[in-house]
């Protein structure tokens, strides 16, 4: 991606229908796909106005109509449940602030796509997992993301990534991978490949039973972490489901196993000593009670059954995947150090051997939490 001008920012900012005069001009948060900025708008004796404006990434995402066209519909849809609900759509789900020709995004004379949302007010995002209350917070905002989601139809969505969480595929790419050693390094992490390579069944768990009609497709948010949720300042509690741009049609267990596979290891993702890597039963038993709270009864008996599976598998996936960027030479996930990658990688290895040794604990957890 280019980097922003002055100009092309400016051409951005007019093209939406904002109100008032522009007084604040900041770049916001911490994510590494798109550029972010936090506009501030002096709106006569309404007082200041906060908006999000963002440079979408067309190399992460080619089609940003489609992706723009997915979270209209979801966050549209969304509206609708909380007014019936007598929440507040101004804070509980994102709201997208149209162009001066009333659409979802502009496209600037540089080709950049750009959008824009307001602000939420009064809430937070938190990088890391500070307290054991705000990973069960997080666990009931996005049970409820699926539960208030569970009759949208799922398959009007866009892919806006083809395959994220096709295990089965990604198992083949990384087969693959090992087979050409591109940049010499296969040799060197044997053991690695080893292990990934002995748990085909692993990858193919889920994709097998979508083949015979055993699985629902959902709505599914893709990217579960932690500061894709914004609590409330006051309160601590989940307010609004954020970062929307992989919302697409998925598995519930996915969703569920991917904020487990990050929000519940007692390490950091490149952890590089390797007894510091678990599987917290504890925060893995928070997140349950907090998901299925949120869920509503929504997760039929099976996918219910099926959660401590999505765990593993997420976190075997995300291995996978970082050990294959590893012997590729480090092409899409960031760096900031040699080997990285690889550390990754043996985490999450770590935390999938862990999670086998704990699978039957993991199961009771679920089944004393679904009641």
């Amino acid at each position: 991606m280019r980097a922003i001008t002055e100009q092309q920012k400016q051409e951005a900012i007019a093209a939406f229908a904002y109100e008032g005069t522009l007084i604040a001009d900041t770049v916001y948060g911490s994510g590494h796909i798109n550029d972010t900025f936090r506009l501030t708008f002096a709106v006569g004796n309404m007082g200041d106005l906060d908006v999000i404006l963002q440079r979408m990434n067309a190399d992460a995402f080619p089609h940003p109509e489609q992706l723009m066209e997915n979270i209209a519909g979801v966050t549209g849809f969304l509206k609708k449940k909380i007014i019936a609900r007598g929440g507040d759509p101004e804070r509980e789900t994102l709201n997208i602030i149209p162009t001066v020709d009333n659409k979802p995004y502009y496209r600037d004379t540089n080709g950049d796509y750009w959008r824009s949302y307001r602000f939420i007010t009064g809430a937070s995002s938190f990088d890391q997992v500070e307290t054991p209350q705000q990973f069960y917070e997080s666990a009931v905002a996005f049970g409820s993301f699926q539960r208030l989601l569970a009759d949208y139809p799922a398959e009007t969505l866009h892919e806006t990534i083809p395959g994220f969480h096709d295990t089965r595929a990604r198992f083949a790419a990384f087969e693959k991978a090992v087979r050409e050693d591109v940049v010499g390094r296969a040799a060197e992490v044997q053991k690695e490949i080893a292990f990934f390579l002995e748990r085909k069944e692993t990858a193919c768990y889920f994709a097998g039973r979508l083949d015979r009609g055993e699985l629902p497709i959902r709505v599914t948010h893709n990217d579960t972490k932690l500061n894709n949720v914004m609590l409330d300042d006051k309160t601590g509690k989940g307010v609004c489901v954020i970062d929307l741009d992989t919302v697409m049609p998925g598995l519930a267990m996915n969703d569920f196993g991917d904020a487990i596979r990050y929000g519940a290891s007692t390490a950091a993702e490149d952890e590089r000593d390797l007894s510091e890597v678990s599987c917290s039963m504890e925060l893995f038993s928070l997140f349950t009670k907090g998901f299925l709270e949120g869920c509503g009864g929504s997760l039929t008996p099976e996918e219910t059954a099926l959660l401590p599976m999505g765990a593993k598998v997420m976190t075997y996936e995300c291995g996978m995947r970082f050990l294959m960027d590893y012997l590729q030479g480090d092409r899409y996930f960031k760096i900031h150090r040699d080997g990285q990658n690889l550390d990754r990688a043996r985490t999450q290895l770590t935390l999938v051997a862990d999670m086998e040794r704990k699978m039957q604990q993991m199961q009771d957890i679920v089944r004393k939490a679904a009641g």
